[in-house]
């Protein structure tokens, strides 16, 4: 258990990623950068800046989604164009903050990091697989702090989880399945052009991706569903529910993946999807599939496993999202929750923590900023994750089965998946 646990693993990443001599001392303040601040920009803004650290800039494409942070902090200095800010407050700037759409994570967080800023960037890591190496890439050479920002790794019920795979109270697992609910996604490109909004510089909110005109059925939600910026409900939703299996059975690259859904759209994401990753064998942990299921509705494939604790009656109104199936027994779990099945067999079973309590998802980050302390989600583990979960859009995109060559950052025997896989980027916007 000891050998497998997170806490070991934890003092590798800070091994790997331990911050300079330049690192502040526990007790001075960050300089901090926010880039993007609406949605969970906000969230991440209120609570860093709650610390007490110093906000010395933000930064925005849209006056009205930023008002409120710019009315909290009326000292900060305030742009649009995130390559300015960093250019004109270099020596000024300690670590930033990155929670702009998808498509714009790369770029400034690289930027920020060549720079020697330590980052904080919001899930998903990046927009394509090649986002995420490099990321990860720079990251571990200027030896920074950096923290994906999937808030829930930081819970307790995630640790449990963790220890309760890894002591192997449920046997050996060789299947696991992650769902996540809902229908959104697809949708044809609007044919109207209304004037861009005052307040929102829309060239800059496009950032790499190729020009076209403004349209609400973009800005401000609905980009997560248009592949030029968004990864859809995979990378929205499914990276916080896909989390959970990749940490318990320490997963890193797929062998294979493959996935199915409706007619492939050429501009937007499906409303449904069903993924399969297979894994090698990982130490004494054998092989394993993992399946990924985005549906309105429960997934049929469970119900045909013949499973019955896994039947409604087992975990009554609570909606489990992530199935572990071991060769002793289940383990059923959420976002926040956890249940061993059948309940009778483990109704005796007592687990012994043994991975300490997080001391909260943002304070790990600022905590490494300062003292080269480990965080659990730092870009080498969340380019993995991330790396993971958009190959499910690749194979999708593809349309068909994906032979995955990590080391070659290439799909071996499909060359329809290249261009999912690197993107090209619009002239002035470098990675």
């Amino acid at each position: 258990m000891l050998r497998h646990s997170a806490v070991a693993v934890a003092g590798m990443w800070a091994a790997r990623y331990a911050v300079g001599a330049e690192s502040k001392s526990p007790n001075e303040k960050l300089n901090l950068a926010f880039i993007g601040l609406g949605g969970r920009g906000a969230a991440n803004l209120s609570t860093i800046a709650g610390f007490g650290e110093n906000v010395v800039a933000l930064c925005d494409v849209d006056d009205e989604r930023a008002g409120k942070a710019y009315a909290k902090f009326p000292k900060a200095k305030k742009y649009y164009d995130f390559r300015r800010m960093l250019e004109e407050m270099d020596r000024q700037i300690d670590a930033v903050v990155v929670s702009t759409p998808d498509h714009t994570h790369a770029s400034p967080s690289v930027m920020a990091m060549r720079m020697g800023k330590h980052c904080f960037c919001e899930k998903p890591l990046a927009h394509s697989i090649h986002e995420c190496r490099v990321m990860a890439q720079v990251a571990a050479e200027k030896k920074l702090a950096t923290q994906l920002g999937t808030h829930h790794h930081a819970k307790d019920s995630h640790r449990r989880i963790v220890e309760l795979i890894r002591s192997g109270v449920i046997g050996p697992v060789r299947e696991a399945h992650a769902m996540i609910s809902g229908s959104r996604g697809g949708g044809e490109r609007p044919t109207e052009t209304p004037p861009v909004p005052p307040h929102l510089q829309w060239d800059l909110w496009l950032g790499p991706a190729a020009y076209r005109p403004y349209h609400p059925d973009y800005v401000p939600y609905k980009w997560r569903f248009w592949w030029d910026f968004g990864t859809g409900e995979t990378g929205n939703n499914g990276v916080h529910t896909l989390d959970i299996p990749f940490w318990a059975l320490n997963l890193r690259h797929p062998i294979t993946v493959e996935a199915q859904g409706p007619p492939v759209h050429p501009e937007t994401s499906p409303t449904s999807m069903t993924v399969r990753y297979e894994f090698a064998a990982r130490g004494d942990m054998p092989p394993v599939t993992l399946h990924f299921y985005h549906s309105a509705t429960a997934p049929a494939a469970l119900d045909e496993k013949n499973l019955p604790e896994w039947k409604p009656k087992a975990t009554g109104d609570w909606k489990p999202t992530v199935l572990f199936v071991g060769e002793k027994g289940l383990l059923a779990a959420d976002l926040s929750h956890w249940k061993l099945l059948p309940e009778s067999k483990f109704r005796d079973f007592q687990l012994a923590p043994t991975i300490p309590a997080s001391v909260g998802h943002h304070r790990e980050w600022v905590n490494a900023c300062k003292t080269g302390s480990p965080t659990t989600c730092n870009f080498d583990y969340g380019s993995a994750l991330t790396e993971m979960v958009l190959l499910g859009n690749v194979a999708y995109r593809a349309g068909q089965k994906l032979r995955w060559d990590p080391a070659k950052l290439k799909a071996t025997d499909c060359a329809a998946a290249d261009r999912f896989i690197k993107e090209t980027y619009r002239q002035g916007w470098p990675l």
